[in-house]
């Protein structure tokens, strides 16, 4: 893993050095950011009642893009997102039910392809991602085992290095629309999934409690072309 973001990051600086050289006419940087919407895959084995839904968050990221030829570039970002879910409880414990914040720092690389007009054309990226949990925040309500009373809960998350897998790699990729209103400026909205390889838990008990995110966005975004 930790390779994994050396490679990412050793991509994008090398892409925002070569951005602001003499020969830099293909390229571009610019800024995006949206709603995301992430799930868990995962097993609960025997806690039958345990329940988790999705939920939604918000996406950011500047990006910078070498394009080789007129249908095809190399794109790399650092984006912030919200990778969220919710969970509640459906026995004596229902008053448990609550939404989990978990902030995400993300290195996307992918490959871009592009059919279409010059002004108006469609997009295709494809590529991987590496990641990092770097906070989370639980808010909702918690019923106290001891005593059934339904409390409030809004409190930071407590991360455990034998439980929390905070390294995430996995796929990226979206379709969307870019438009050109002047000559160097563009605009685009895209929508992406990120699938990830790497569960949220280590291998911490006899069963296992594997816990995947998927997350797709829907995201906007403006860009200057050198």
């Amino acid at each position: 893993m930790k390779n994994s973001y050396k490679l990412l990051c050793i991509v994008f600086l090398t892409l925002f050095v070569f951005q602001v050289s003499p020969v830099s006419a293909q390229w571009k940087i610019g800024v995006s950011g949206g709603a995301d919407y992430n799930w868990y895959s995962i097993n609960t084995n025997y806690q039958t009642d345990y329940r988790y839904d999705g939920a939604w968050g918000w996406n950011a990221a500047i990006f910078t893009q070498y394009d080789f030829l007129s249908w095809v570039g190399l794109r790399a970002e650092i984006e912030a997102s919200e990778v969220n879910y919710r969970f509640y409880r459906t026995s004596y414990l229902s008053g448990t039910n609550y939404i989990t914040h978990n902030t995400y720092l993300k290195l996307p690389v992918m490959t871009q392809f592009r059919f279409g007009g010059e002004k108006v054309h469609g997009f295709l990226n494809a590529g991987v991602y590496a990641g990092y949990w770097v906070a989370g925040r639980q808010k909702g309500t918690f019923t106290d085992p001891r005593n059934g009373n339904v409390i409030p809960l809004d409190a930071a998350y407590v991360f455990n290095k034998e439980k929390n897998q905070r390294g995430d790699f996995g796929l990226a990729g979206g379709v969307g629309i870019e438009y050109l209103p002047a000559e160097h400026w563009a605009i685009h909205i895209e929508g992406r999934c990120y699938y990830s390889f790497i569960s949220q838990t280590k291998p911490y008990m006899i069963i296992q409690d594997n816990r995947y995110n998927t997350t797709i966005t829907l995201q906007a975004g403006v860009s200057y072309i050198f």
